[in-house]
């Protein structure tokens, strides 16, 4: 079913707010069309939120709970895991029924499981809370994703891009947030900020209220709930993926703690090294996105970010044992050449996966495609951990490696992908 054989209401007060604001448009400020722009503003309330409680919910649970470590460590383990398995089924649903009222439906109970966690006063209590807040987060994604694919029409390259774009922003402001909140480090001050998440989650859903609703696209067979899961091509697509995304917690997670252990550089260089990231992606990944399109241009964008991390984090374990000044300059060089990586990578990501995916089951194919995510982020920490801080140089080459060939392998896959379904750059 097209999105755009007719012109709707919608579609008429859309043109009379772009005549409004042509400049903005025209610079790529805002997205083209009015559902995109009520996506964009709805991820950007959201991940504001969402940033800034994932940087405190470890501390509220120590200060504020009064859980050990080691609880604490473990409610928030098996929330993710919980997280991980929600995807799929519920993606299907979202293409069986339409994708925004699973949406809106995901967003109240992320909205309550929240608020739970201020009457949470026990391990069990805690650990519900968080695994019923990533339960819903992650079905909200599955749901979310064929939203971006039909509005984003064909241009998604680019509009996934600018909502990559404005999840960034949005994660600077919830970390200065965050900041805040542990600075003061009271109970008062916890709750405040989980009170405050929790209305992001209902004004998210009151911004996805202006979305038109979408109706379900017909498919070609009968319905299968494990269609992605049966697709080899694009669970090897996931696969390679998902290693490749480990890339995020390079300069967020590994890099800190390089720079304090194994470097002579300044501490406050993490916080420069983060902006400069940050910057980087806001400014340049809808620029970056915009000439990838299709599977084989995804696929050499793809090989291209598997060398540059190679690269970026060989310049970055070349700081150890250098003063502080030249670790400091080499470092940053080596930040700025994996982040142009992460902006390739990124492109191609979600070029491939939306491309790969067929049109009547965008949503649990979403679904999978965040598990992959979820799983990097999961073992990230220890696996960067290993190499890159208790190898050292050595091991940052080999974690390079590792994107490599990650990277080398994709255009096969897109490739083989392309023998079994319409041609991907169609």
């Amino acid at each position: 079913m097209s999105q755009t054989n007719t012109m709707s209401p919608y579609d008429i007060l859309d043109e009379a707010d772009t005549a409004r604001r042509p400049w903005l448009v025209r610079r790529g400020l805002v997205p083209e069309s009015a559902p995109q722009r009520s996506l964009a503003l709805g991820g950007f309330v959201n991940q504001i939120g969402t940033a800034a409680f994932l940087a405190t919910v470890p501390l509220y649970a120590l200060r504020v709970i009064r859980l050990p470590i080691g609880q604490v460590g473990l409610g928030l383990g098996v929330a993710g895991v919980v997280g991980l398995i929600a995807g799929p089924p519920v993606g299907h649903l979202a293409d069986r029924h339409g994708p925004r009222g699973i949406f809106l439906v995901t967003l109240l109970i992320q909205a309550v499981s929240m608020l739970s966690l201020l009457f949470a006063h026990s391990f069990v209590a805690f650990m519900l809370a968080v695994a019923v807040t990533d339960l819903a987060g992650a079905s909200g994604g599955a749901a979310r994703g064929p939203m971006i694919r039909r509005f984003g029409g064909d241009e998604v390259p680019k509009f996934r891009a600018y909502l990559r774009s404005i999840a960034f922003l949005a994660s600077t402001f919830g970390a200065l947030a965050a900041g805040v909140v542990i600075q003061l480090d009271t109970g008062s001050a916890y709750r405040a900020l989980i009170v405050a998440n929790a209305l992001t989650f209902i004004g998210c859903a009151v911004v996805m209220c202006r979305v038109p609703k979408l109706e379900p696209l017909p498919s070609s067979t009968e319905p299968d709930r494990w269609l992605a899961l049966k697709d080899k091509p694009y669970m090897a697509f996931v696969a390679l993926d998902g290693i490749l995304w480990i890339q995020g917690e390079v300069v967020t997670y590994a890099l800190p703690l390089w720079v304090v252990l194994h470097t002579h550089a300044p501490r406050w260089f993490t916080g420069v090294a983060l902006a400069v990231n940050t910057v980087m992606v806001v400014f340049l990944q809808v620029r970056i996105g915009r000439g990838i399109k299709g599977g084989p241009a995804a696929g050499r964008a793809t090989r291209r970010a598997g060398l540059a991390f190679l690269v970026g984090m060989g310049v970055i374990a070349m700081a150890a044992g250098l003063p502080g000044w030249a670790a400091a300059a080499i470092m940053m060089a080596g930040v700025a050449i994996h982040t142009v990586g992460s902006l390739w990578h990124a492109a191609g990501s979600m070029e491939l996966r939306f491309r790969l995916a067929p049109a009547h089951a965008q949503g649990q194919y979403s679904g999978v495609f965040g598990m992959g995510m979820g799983l990097c982020y999961t073992i990230a920490p220890s696996l960067l951990g290993l190499l890159c801080l208790s190898w050292g140089a050595p091991g940052w080459l080999v974690m390079g490696g590792l994107f490599v060939a990650a990277g080398l392998a994709m255009p096969f896959v897109v490739r083989w992908a392309g023998q079994s379904r319409e041609p991907i750059a169609s």
